[in-house]
């Protein structure tokens, strides 16, 4: 019987985080050690070593098909390739992002990898980690309870009760608190009023947390943060809170990248984690940067299918960051090709030609996207299972080099780097004979908010028109009225489909998109369009992971994947 991911975690023998730390050329006073296996570093040390004339590495970002909802393997494809990258002589770094609780929870499963491709302590990364969550929902909470202090204590502002749109965070999937009343029990508990929380990696203060380049730039877009609207119809901001400071007191330690390693010993960056789906998607700027201030390739990744991460990556992230990928790997599966292609996911282990013949156009449209809107170089790793055949993975060979794409065998679950080999050697060939120069965006940032959320949409998803409530299209209206324009586009929707519809699969074309609502994050500098029915606040499955997990006498974590 195969072992599992947390079998085989506790079972490596990692290196002490100060040897994995010697090999980026960082002493122990450099380092904040959280035991034996993690430490932070200062952000400024890799921002110091770019300034000063550091040699910036390769950047190669990991993303993947729309998944089945078991997921695909991509962060366990970026800790296998870069492993592999590691056993061909190169220095690289990995920069991924932090687990949330609510999947490590739910239903998705952690974030930290999966087999002999993994980084580790896997149960510390999966659960609380170096604490940085907490300390993004306590900056959250505190403006929360700020807005309703000065409510109460006056309301100098004038502020209307009735447009707050700033709502409380908890890093757990917890149905129960999408929709509250709070402020009950008479005069001086506060002023009655709807409510609401996001999950923590959902919320604003993650995106910033992401964005942010610096503490400067940190506190800067904290006081940007829109937390309401006057009864004159003005936004009401944290600056005016005078609340930043204070945020950015409770985040400033989590600001420095963590560093951990991989069960091979490569060291990885795991810092930041925003949801793809509905939120931007990426690890923090800073965690990359310091990568690439350290490795000759760094390879990271965004979450779920490249219409999402990717495109928040390309689009967003790299835009505010001047960054510019010189590779893509996008990660697929015979089985998620099938399940786009019609097979019930319980029947994806078995042979079906028919099904991946049409499930493959939706592996394609990434492809393309990739290759012909942004322009970059790729390659597909079709991370493989004992149950796909000979005839099936040459399918989806043949129908990619059609499009001048290679595909490459990825097997990192069972054999960790060894297992991405050839991955890792098509990943070099594009560094170093293609060229990511012709890099584009999917859209002009100045163009107005409508057109940039359509030609997303078009695009990218292969939609053929938009739609949209009227409280989104009077909102977007408003924006605009109020010079908020041109900033990018972060769209929410779910991670399934190319479509807003999780059910619409494999490559649909001409469907409607439907924007049902739209807010702005001013703080981290993007307009939140939601499609759908995606919530920012998910709830527990009917037999949730939480009832596997348990803890021996011994102080052993067991039921964690």
């Amino acid at each position: 019987m195969a072992k599992s991911d947390i079998e085989i975690s506790q079972e490596a023998e990692l290196k002490d985080i100060r040897e994995v730390a010697k090999t980026l050329g960082l002493t122990e006073d450099e380092l904040e050690l959280y035991g034996k296996y993690k430490a932070k570093i200062d952000y400024h040390i890799g921002e110091n070593r770019l300034k000063n004339g550091g040699k910036k590495g390769k950047l190669i970002l990991c993303t993947a098909i729309n998944p089945t909802p078991a997921g695909e393997g991509k962060t366990t494809t970026t800790v296998g390739v870069g492993d592999a990258l590691s056993k061909l002589g190169k220095k690289v770094v990995i920069a991924l992002r932090e687990p949330s609780l609510g999947p490590v929870f739910g239903v998705k499963g952690g974030a930290a990898g999966g087999g002999y491709a993994q980084v580790g302590p896997m149960e510390d990364i999966n659960l609380h980690f170096t604490g940085d969550f907490h300390a993004i929902g306590a900056a959250n909470n505190l403006l929360a309870a700020m807005l309703d202090n000065h409510i109460y204590q006056g309301n100098a502002l004038d502020i209307d009760t009735r447009r707050i749109i700033w709502r409380r965070c908890v890093d757990m999937n917890d149905r129960q608190l999408r929709n509250i009343v709070n402020g009950l029990g008479g005069k001086a508990q506060g002023v009655p009023r709807e409510d609401g929380f996001d999950i923590t990696v959902a919320s604003e203060i993650m995106a910033i947390f992401c964005l942010a380049s610096d503490i400067d730039d940190l506190k800067a877009r904290l006081a940007r943060i829109i937390v309401a609207y006057s009864r004159k119809g003005e936004p009401v901001t944290a600056g005016q809170l005078h609340a930043e400071g204070a945020m950015a007191a409770l985040l400033k330690d989590a600001l420095n990248p963590n560093l951990v390693q991989t069960l091979e010993g490569t060291p990885a960056f795991v810092h930041g984690g925003p949801f793809a789906n509905i939120a931007h998607g990426c690890n923090s700027v800073i965690a990359t940067k310091t990568a690439l201030s350290f490795g000759d390739y760094v390879i990271t990744e965004a979450g779920f299918g490249a219409d999402l991460g990717a495109e928040k990556f390309l689009d967003i992230k790299c835009r505010m960051a001047g960054l510019r990928p010189d590779a893509v790997i996008i990660v697929a599966t015979i089985r998620a090709l099938k399940y786009n292609g019609g097979v019930p996911k319980d029947e994806t282990t078995k042979e079906n030609l028919d099904a991946l013949e049409k499930g493959v156009p939706n592996l394609l449209k990434h492809v393309e996207n990739i290759s012909k809107v942004y322009k970059l170089p790729c390659v597909v790793a079709l991370n493989r299972f004992v149950s796909d055949t000979d005839a099936e993975i040459e399918l989806v060979t043949k129908k990619c080099k059609e499009l001048g794409i290679n595909v490459t065998l990825s097997e990192v679950w069972g054999k960790g780097g060894e297992g991405g080999i050839e991955t890792a050697k098509e990943v070099i060939r594009l560094c170093e004979e293609e060229s990511n120069e012709n890099f584009e965006f999917s859209y002009e940032v100045d163009k107005p908010l409508k057109e940039k959320i359509e030609t997303i949409a078009k695009r990218i998803y292969g939609a053929g028109n938009v739609t949209y409530s009227k409280a989104a299209s009077d909102e977007l209206a408003n924006l605009e009225k109020l010079g908020f324009g041109n900033v990018p586009i972060c769209v929410a929707k779910t991670q399934y489909s190319l479509s807003d519809d999780a059910k619409l699969l494999g490559r649909p074309e001409g469907f409607t998109v439907n924007i049902r609502q739209v807010t702005f994050s001013a703080g981290a500098g993007f307009v939140v369009a939601i499609a759908g029915d995606i919530m920012k606040m998910p709830g527990l499955p009917k037999v949730p992971a939480a009832e596997k997990i348990d803890v021996t006498s011994e102080g052993m974590i067991t039921g964690l994947f």
